[in-house]
């Protein structure tokens, strides 16, 4: 398995809201900016598979919409709670173009998130 690159969105095209969801190669992928710049992070909570793009960014992290677990943004690392890390990806921007790069296999079900 290794990890491809996508071209996402012109930096100075990304939301002014600081967060951007997107589908990639099947995954979901939430990028967020923050005053330490920006990361591409799997796109669901850990507790109980949410999407977390309906969340804030505020103070570097993501909030979870479901039930406010904090993740940091630059790490993926749980700050409000017990539950496991967040998925990163890596991330790159070449030419004003913001990349994203995702493993070149789909998603299992412990990575995708639960849509309503």
């Amino acid at each position: 398995m290794s990890d491809v690159w996508h071209g996402l969105i012109a930096e100075a095209e990304f939301p002014e809201e600081g967060k951007l969801a997107a589908r990639i190669a099947g995954w979901s992928v939430l990028v967020v900016r923050t005053d330490e710049g920006f990361s591409a992070l799997n796109d669901r909570c850990t507790h109980q598979a949410a999407l977390l793009s309906g969340g804030k960014v505020r103070r570097g992290a993501i909030m979870c919409p479901l039930h406010g677990a904090r993740f940091e943004a630059a790490t993926g690392r749980c700050i409000g709670g017990t539950y496991a890390d967040l998925r990163r990806f890596a991330l790159r921007i070449a030419e004003g173009i913001i990349e994203v790069a995702v493993p070149d296999t789909p998603p299992g079900p412990h990575e995708r998130p639960v849509e309503t």
